[in-house]
């Protein structure tokens, strides 16, 4: 039986598996490259290295039984090495592999058979002279992303023409880029989908997220969307999950567009942001669900136990070094409220420094939302 568990990354994702970690018996070995980061609060033990330092990752390994992720930012090829002297990970490398760089993910989806945006690697258009040599088939405006490592946001440019195009590739010189037509979406889901050992596969409820300047600020759960709607999502997760063999927990977001059409947007191999609100409003949380993937358990109910819930990230909108106690404080004072602060040292704009979920009953999860934000950015 699996007890030891260790973790690639030690941010809030990996901090917030404490609960389900002691819930099921099971120990957590981090590995993060600082002191600060927030999981190594709650690790058995502490690898302090970067990320992607695969020497780190082959001593993390002598201290656990199975290595699973908390971010995706990791060397495939070095963990590789790793993988074929012993080292289970799960999700495997192989499952992770078509993932990782965003063209190659959106090649994968599309030869899967599931819908997505247009898109194209940025080669196949650009010219080795200057700028772009031709317009894909798709007009501005434009979404550029950069392939690897883009996450909250980052990396991840709408670009309104074509001179706003050639300087931001100019900024870029040297990325490998992706170009995607820009979805006019009507809102944006998401579906939080685990898969075990023997091939279970369970899907959390439907969630709409609503982002502002492409970081995730609020999620609504369930979704108010068609129960076609709804299943059309959770086929696509069924779809990738199995196709990918995957044992683990992944985040998969969609747009919904005004004509009632699914498009894939990203895939999150990990527990994801949008998933927070199952800690407090489902059976099984997202995180005990990873948890139980990893090790070999049988998975546990996705069902909420309430009717419906809110989710708002605290976003860093100053640079300080305040805990906020007071803000937080005034946010569990709120009916069914539950309150998350991640314990970062450092407020930065647009950070994730924490997130509070409301409970709903009758109530409209927009005020709701609206009122948290009042509280936190202040009117």
């Amino acid at each position: 039986m699996i007890k030891r568990v260790g973790v690639i990354g030690g941010g809030q994702l990996a901090w917030m598996m404490a609960g389900a970690a002691d819930k099921l018996g099971v120990e957590l070995m981090v590995q993060t490259p600082s002191h600060d980061d927030p999981a190594v609060s709650i690790a058995a033990d502490v690898v302090l290295a970067a990320i992607d330092d695969a020497t780190a990752t082959a001593q993390l390994a002598t201290q656990c039984d199975v290595i699973t992720f908390e971010n995706e930012f990791v060397d495939l090829e070095a963990l590789a090495l790793l993988a074929n002297q012993g080292v289970c990970f799960r999700p495997s490398l192989e499952a992770l592999k078509p993932l990782l760089d965003k063209y190659h993910q959106r090649c994968y989806l599309r030869d899967l058979g599931l819908p997505t945006p247009q898109f194209v690697a940025l080669e196949e258009v650009r010219s080795q002279e200057s700028g772009v040599r031709s317009q894909p088939s798709f007009s501005f405006p434009v979404v550029l992303k950069t392939r690897r490592h883009g996450y909250d946001g980052q990396g991840t440019f709408i670009v309104k023409n074509a001179q706003e195009l050639d300087s931001t590739l100019k900024r870029l010189r040297g990325c490998a880029l992706l170009l995607e037509e820009f979805v006019p979406f009507e809102r944006e889901l998401a579906a939080i989908a685990a898969r075990s050992t023997t091939g279970e596969v369970v899907v959390y409820p439907i969630v709409e997220t609503q982002q502002e300047k492409q970081v995730c600020r609020r999620v609504f759960a369930p979704a108010d969307v068609s129960a076609a709607i709804a299943a059309e999502v959770e086929a696509i997760a069924h779809t990738l999950l199995n196709s990918l063999n995957v044992v683990g927990v992944f985040g998969i977001e969609c747009f919904l567009t005004a004509d009632g059409k699914v498009l894939v947007n990203e895939i999150a191999p990990r527990t994801h942001n949008s998933g927070h609100f199952t800690l407090d409003a489902c059976e099984t949380s997202q995180f005990e669900q990873q948890l139980r993937a990893v090790c070999g358990l049988p998975l546990g109910s996705p069902a909420m136990h309430v009717l419906g819930a809110v989710m708002v990230n605290l976003l860093g909108y100053e640079d300080s070094h305040s805990d906020y106690l007071e803000k937080r404080q005034q946010l569990a004072a709120m009916p069914h409220a539950h309150v998350y602060w991640y314990g970062k040292a450092e407020s930065r704009l647009g950070r994730k420094l924490g997130h509070a979920t409301v409970l709903l009953e009758e109530q409209s999860g927009q005020k709701v939302a609206s009122a948290i934000e009042a509280i936190w950015y202040g009117s």
